[in-house]
């Protein structure tokens, strides 16, 4: 079997046999690889502390018939801050999550792997009360890189300035204007702009922008629903993290 080394994140691992565990892995390419580590779950077994989600690793893999084979692995960052904490862990799952299901196997997207790094060192580190700024902008990105960045600007359907009674349509993708807004959801003008500085920032300035409270929970509920309209598949973990706001 072919052996060959990568940089990835561990998003998720699911048990297998008596001892064994499969690996959801984002590489840095940012395709998605799936592999089985061996033993990992054996009381002694050399791998298991080393493949808990959010940690990046060096490895070696052996090329299998459906799934890699694990056959080593260095720590590059385990990210244990995240772990310890609740809120950290939480949204840090959103993002484990979102990655999970938007990457895909032989696809890649070398920018979503950067950004992925960059979120978990920030999440790592940033003020607990700037958490739910993080989870949003990252959302956001996340969905930008796969072609589907929001119209935040002007009215998504018909290209004119938006002002007061625009809302936000999932299917045109982005702000509405009055006149075109019939059955979208409800954005006002200061969720508005904290979704576009969110858009603009780089996420290790993400933590520094200041919004109320009341315009956090209408971003990150609007992105919600647009990420929800642009990804086929449960989001449990950022369904919780928005009904828990």
């Amino acid at each position: 079997m072919p052996a060959y080394p990568l940089k990835v994140l561990v998003l998720r691992k699911t048990k297998l046999g008596e001892t064994d565990l499969i690996l959801n892995l984002l590489a840095s390419d940012g395709r998605q690889v799936r592999a089985v580590a061996k033993g990992a779950r054996k009381p002694k077994g050399k791998l298991g502390a080393r493949v808990e989600p959010f940690t990046v690793l060096d490895v070696l893999l052996h090329t299998g018939r459906s799934l890699e084979i694990l056959a080593e692995a260095e720590t590059v960052a385990s990210h244990d801050p995240i772990r310890a904490d609740y809120d950290r862990a939480v949204a840090g799952a959103v993002v484990l999550d979102v990655l999970d299901k938007i990457s895909v196997e032989g696809q890649g997207e070398p920018q979503l792997f950067e950004m992925a790094l960059v979120t978990l060192e920030v999440l790592e580190v940033a003020p607990v009360e700037s958490i739910d700024l993080l989870v949003s902008a990252f959302l956001l990105k996340a969905l930008a890189m796969h072609g589907y960045r929001p119209s935040l600007d002007c009215c998504a359907a018909c290209g004119g300035a938006v002002g007061e009674g625009m809302s936000f349509s999932v299917e045109a993708g982005g702000v509405l204007c009055a006149n075109c807004g019939a059955g979208g959801l409800r954005l006002d003008p200061d969720a508005r702009a904290l979704m576009r500085a969110l858009m603009r920032a780089r996420m290790s300035e993400v933590p520094g922008i200041d919004a109320t409270d009341v315009t956090r929970t209408e971003a990150l509920r609007v992105t919600r629903a647009y990420v929800g309209f642009h990804v086929p598949a449960r989001l449990r973990a950022l369904d919780a993290y928005v009904s828990a706001r």
